[in-house]
């Protein structure tokens, strides 16, 4: 009967319109049986004359009848209007129980379990949206949140070194008060920077939201600038430093603070495996400044060229516990919202050379 009803395209029937349906049906079946159990009692009767059991067993049959009459309608009701969609709702709670919102559930009704199946699959569906973006959320204040661990260490080395020098050779007065005040001022430039720093991480909630502030700055006092820490940071790891310029007098409109942060970066991988010296260039093309950075190491490896801007990609020989494998991914993001790209790849004669673009407005030359 289910099938009939199945074919004769019955889901399309409303809760109460099936029910009465089935009303109507199980009246006229139990009005039909009822007939022929009368006809039956009547050929008894016929039978075996006017007897007393006739009666109590014609009554018996007819509520019989009807019992059974309302037991059916309701097992076909439930069996064809119930069962399927209260399964369906049944196995989606316990699988969002589990914390499993990866499946969907569908309903081929247009009766109200169709629109509750329905109402029901559209909150799974943003409920794995607003989990989903929950924990991308979480992720990215994580990540962001090793970041600001990982690039922390560069410019407080650029610091350490600094009072390490004034404390090696003020003391013996080896330092002119004009060279002391240039290192205090150098120093007080990278406190701002760590302090500006700070206040953007706490703010933001991924790495992509930093802000970039451009400002006009003639290049050599950035270059200057640079190359100080760059010198610092060579010089803790035993390695020297060389620098060139093109186009240096010119006044560039950059964020000091990106430029600075990218830099240190690379340089710091790149004493990291050089052999004995690191190398950067800078070069003022068109609408952009490029910064290359190289070294006199083994360089990158095939594997390494493909994914060395890939968040938390080591390598084989990274250290896991000094370095996270984030500064050339940052480097890579710092650059991308400058306006500008990061490019990897290994010098012909040997060693790493990383180029680092980024996006300037050229104020003039």
């Amino acid at each position: 009967m289910v099938e009939i009803m199945n074919r004769l395209l019955l889901k399309r029937l409303t809760l109460l319109q099936s029910f009465i349906l089935l009303c109507v049906l199980t009246i006229l079946a139990v009005l039909a049986i009822i007939t022929l159990e009368f006809a039956w009692a009547e050929n008894l009767r016929q039978r075996f004359g006017e007897t007393d059991w006739i009666l109590p067993c014609l009554v018996a049959a007819v509520l019989l009848t009807v019992a059974a009459g309302i037991v059916t309608m309701a097992i076909l009701f439930y069996r064809w209007k119930l069962k399927r969609p209260l399964e369906i709702l049944k196995q989606a709670s316990e699988n969002i129980s589990a914390n499993d919102l990866d499946f969907s559930i569908s309903y081929d009704s247009r009766d109200e379990m169709g629109e509750l199946i329905s109402i029901f699959e559209n909150m799974r569906s943003q409920l794995e949206k607003n989990i989903r973006t929950i924990w991308r959320s979480v992720e990215e204040r994580k990540q962001l949140n090793a970041i600001f661990a990982h690039d922390l260490r560069t410019p407080l080395s650029v610091l350490k070194g600094y009072a390490e020098f004034l404390a090696t050779y003020y003391p013996e007065k080896k330092l002119s008060e004009e060279k002391v005040l240039d290192l205090i001022h150098t120093m007080n430039l990278h406190i701002v920077r760590l302090e500006n720093y700070a206040e953007a991480m706490n703010s933001i909630q991924k790495l992509e939201d930093v802000p970039v502030h451009r400002q006009p700055m003639d290049m050599i006092p950035l270059t200057v600038l640079l190359n100080d820490s760059a010198q610092q940071i060579a010089r803790q790891l035993g390695k020297g430093f060389v620098s060139s310029i093109e186009n240096a007098n010119t006044i560039i409109n950059v964020d000091a603070h990106v430029v600075m942060q990218v830099f240190e970066n690379l340089v710091a991988n790149a004493a990291r495996y050089a052999t004995s010296q690191v190398n950067v260039c800078y070069v003022i093309q068109d609408d952009s400044i490029h910064v290359t950075v190289t070294d006199d190491g083994t360089g990158f490896s095939d594997d390494a060229l493909d994914k060395a801007a890939l968040p938390f990609y080591r390598g084989e020989v990274w250290d896991a516990t000094e370095h996270r494998g984030l500064g050339l991914y940052v480097c890579k993001v710092l650059c991308e919202i400058h306006d500008g790209s990061l490019q990897v790849e290994n010098r012909p004669h040997g060693g790493g050379c990383v180029t680092a673009r980024f996006g300037m407005e050229l104020i003039n030359s």
